[in-house]
């Protein structure tokens, strides 16, 4: 089953076992923007994607349906 975008990236945080404010951390960006984010209200702009594809190769997460999903 194919995930939305929100829940592609609150995957990703959980499977990182990290909480929204390690994953902004580790993003750049605030608590905030992760908490709109994953609830569908606003979406990553392209720097993000850069700093979120830098985060999975990082620490071996899949990338490729977060990008899918911001594509699609």
């Amino acid at each position: 089953m194919q995930m939305s975008l929100p829940e592609a990236i609150k995957n990703m945080r959980m499977k990182a076992l990290l909480s929204q404010e390690s994953l902004a951390e580790a993003l750049h960006v605030s608590v905030g923007t992760i908490n709109r984010w994953e609830n569908g209200k606003t979406r990553p702009n392209i720097t993000a994607m850069k700093h979120i594809k830098e985060f999975c190769t990082d620490n071996g997460l899949p990338y490729e349906e977060i990008e899918a999903e911001w594509l699609g």
